[in-house]
């Protein structure tokens, strides 16, 4: 599938989601982006029944999206967006009684376009969102590169894991690789956290140095063509404490790798079958945090289990506890498996897996060593 199949099949898609509708106006880049391939700062896209339409300003032009532009009709905006939008919308109003909006603009841009449409702007949220979950080969394709650019990236460095390596050398050096392998940015800010900062789930690097027997969270992502890897691996480092400190440690190790490995077969087990055989997110988020829990951890767990991940490394679907997640996955979704313990004083451990819901099985995309080669 090429980008441009990808892109149409999104707009027949987003044209079916938005039937009785109405139109609807997208004004999240990421959303903007998933639709019409553009990843300028400034963009908005308008989808009718009949219609598909970019506004962009003068510093793109009608040459901003490239071959997708045969799909949308460009528009350049003239004087202000509100002039703009006004203009379109009498051009609008024959086929459209509502303009649906997305949930997350500002007050303010609400209250242009109440000025602008009147009574028939309406919200309506997590459409686009929606559709983002079910990646397309095109989009698995790149994932797969985002994900091998991460690992390759992370094998070139992981030598530097050692005594007297601070926290941020390791994350440049990290971040570095990444973009020699072909990445535009790492997908977000790598973490490498140690010693007690370990017990921190979304540590920044900072000066310290890595010492014997200190646990070592490292979480870093790639990305390719915009798409995103996420991945996480915990290391001890040799030479450390002898005793309880020592042993305590790789207890917690080994709950964490067992509640990732009862995850992965949960899904495994539960998605081979056409329907999910009805399990939900929060019972995949069950089948980990079990584990943690019965090892006497329940309360160093206090995150989500993991997180789809695509054109942001975190969006939709959650898999967690949280009240709402009633419907089993659908095929095409992708999302993380990252349980972790976390225990202040002492340090912390987590296993990040990346999982994507093929048509016939559940497939782990991430491939680097854990277990007893992690720590």
């Amino acid at each position: 599938m090429t980008p441009v199949e990808s892109l149409q099949k999104r707009l027949a898609a987003l044209r079916t989601a938005l039937k009785g509708a109405g139109a609807l106006l997208v004004s999240n880049l990421v959303n903007v982006r998933y639709l019409t391939g553009f990843t300028g700062s400034a963009g908005y896209v308008i989808v009718t029944g009949k219609e598909a339409l970019f506004i962009t300003d003068s510093r793109y032009g009608g040459g901003a999206l490239g071959e997708a532009g045969r799909l949308y009709e460009t528009i350049v905006i003239k004087g202000t967006l509100e002039r703009t939008l006004a203009r379109l919308s009498r051009r609008l109003a024959a086929e459209n009684k509502k303009l649906a909006f997305e949930k997350t603009v500002s007050y303010g841009f609400y209250e242009k376009l109440r000025r602008i449409f009147g009574s028939g702007v309406v919200p309506l949220g997590g459409v686009v969102e929606g559709l983002r979950t079910i990646k397309d080969d095109y989009e698995m394709e790149c994932i797969r590169k985002a994900v091998k650019r991460a690992e390759d990236a992370f094998n070139d460095i992981k030598g530097h894991i050692r005594p007297g390596v601070t926290e941020k050398a390791l994350a440049l050096r990290l971040e570095e690789a990444i973009l020699k392998k072909g990445s535009q940015k790492p997908a977000f800010p790598a973490i490498v956290a140690s010693g007690e900062n370990s017990a921190i789930p979304h540590a920044r690097p900072t000066g310290r140095r890595i010492a014997p027997g200190d646990l070592v969270v490292i979480d870093w992502g790639a990305e390719c063509e915009g798409y995103c890897s996420d991945m996480t691996r915990t290391f001890l480092i040799a030479g450390g404490q002898k005793g309880p400190g020592l042993a305590r440690k790789k207890r917690i190790y080994r709950t964490v790798f067992q509640a990732r490995s009862e995850a992965v077969a949960f899904v495994t087990k539960a998605y081979s079958k056409g329907d999910g055989g009805g399990k939900r997110p929060k019972d995949i988020d069950n089948s980990a945090r079990y584990v943690i829990k019965q090892a006497g951890y329940g309360e160093y767990f206090g995150h989500s289990l993991g997180h789809g991940i695509g054109l942001e490394v975190h969006e939709q679907p959650g898999v967690s506890p949280r009240p709402g997640l009633n419907k089993p996955l659908a095929r095409g979704t992708v999302f993380t498996i990252e349980p972790g313990i976390y225990v202040p004083g002492l340090g912390g451990v987590r296993i990040e897996d990346m999982v994507y819901l093929a048509e016939d099985r559940p497939e782990v995309l991430t491939h680097l060593p854990r277990g007893k080669s992690g720590i």
